[in-house]
């Protein structure tokens, strides 16, 4: 089971893809003795990796003590950040705090690309930077890329510079309108496109020994299958079954893109809300409609639930709408 907490809304880039519309520190963010009780919580309801995100995790001044803490009671950090304010110092000091593992966003092999979609200068050169640092003092890292139309045909050169680098993973992260991510909908990958990169990004992985894992993108269940790729995942889309996601106010919901508040870890215990919400609950139920509900990857994919929200007003049990296999019934 995974959690990730916005440990911040505090960045020090403006990305355009930003689901949380990071930039500035919210107002009665968690502190530290409120973050230690999330954690505990987390850990009371059987979660065991915990992410660490943002807005960028690496602006909280009580970042390390806050993954030593995670580390003690049992779970596995790991952040997700932009890189560049990775020292080494303080990549150091997060592995030695426990951390298993960073992720480190990189969207093009095109420096003035990455930085323009980042809307920082010189974040490429940062972000490969704490790459470096990272794998100096052990930290394992993986790289971060979200996949849009003008980048979709530098996969699997970001991916050969993910083993160049030395990272353990390359995810691909598929972007759902929620955020600053709206305004440039109409830059992400449709149907035809999302199934064909999918594809590439599985036969990609049969020559490579780093792991390839699309988010956001739960059909790669049954892309992988239908092409024989063997997969340590068993399914596809996590939200609400053995996902969520806790936002900087301590606010619940079922993933980052789909915007639906749960509750509040300072008013209601954590282990509580992921226990008892009916949202969740319905989640779990699978009980979806149209061609996700009679498709027979029901089980391994369950189509994108913050997609299917979108383009059916809200509807989160809703069809995904760009999935090419809808309603197909054997496997």
């Amino acid at each position: 089971m995974i959690v990730s907490w916005n440990t911040t809304n505090d960045c020090n880039m403006y990305c355009d893809h930003c689901y949380r519309d990071a930039g500035c520190k919210a107002e009665d963010e968690l502190n530290t003795a409120q973050a230690r009780t999330l954690l505990e919580q987390i850990a009371k309801a059987g979660f065991k990796i915990m992410i660490f995100s943002g807005g960028e995790p690496l602006m909280r001044t009580d970042i390390v003590e806050l993954v030593a803490y995670a580390t003690s009671l049992g779970l596995r950090p790991v952040l997700g950040s932009n890189g560049t304010l990775l020292t080494l110092e303080l990549a150091r000091q997060l592995k030695e705090a426990g951390a298993m593992g960073i992720g480190i966003s990189l969207d093009s092999l095109d420096k003035k690309k990455h930085d323009e979609f980042r809307k920082f200068p010189g974040a490429w050169d940062g972000a490969v930077r704490g790459m470096r640092n990272s794998k100096e003092v052990g930290l394992a890292f993986q790289i971060h890329t979200t996949i849009m139309d003008w980048n979709s045909d530098e996969v699997e050169a970001i991916t050969d510079f993910a083993v160049e680098m030395g990272a353990v993973a390359h995810h691909f992260f598929f972007l759902v309108p929620t955020g600053r991510a709206v305004s440039i909908e109409e830059e992400s990958l449709k149907a035809e496109a999302y199934e064909e990169v999918l594809t590439r990004i599985m036969k990609k992985q049969q020559t490579v020994s780093i792991e390839l894992k699309p988010t956001c993108a739960p059909q790669f269940m049954r892309i992988a299958e239908q092409m024989g790729v063997n997969m340590r995942f068993s399914r596809g889309c996590l939200a609400g079954t053995s996902y969520c996601i806790i936002g900087p106010k301590g606010q619940v919901q079922p993933c980052a893109y789909l915007n639906i508040p749960l509750g509040d870890v300072r008013e209601t215990p954590f282990d509580e809300i992921w226990r008892n919400h009916e949202v969740l609950n319905t989640l779990r139920t699978l009980d979806y409609k149209g061609g996700c509900g009679s498709c027979g990857y029901k089980e391994k994919c369950g189509g994108c639930r913050a997609r299917a929200a979108y383009y059916n007003e809200g509807d989160y049990m809703a069809e995904e709408p760009w999935c090419l296999y809808h309603g197909r019934k054997g496997i």
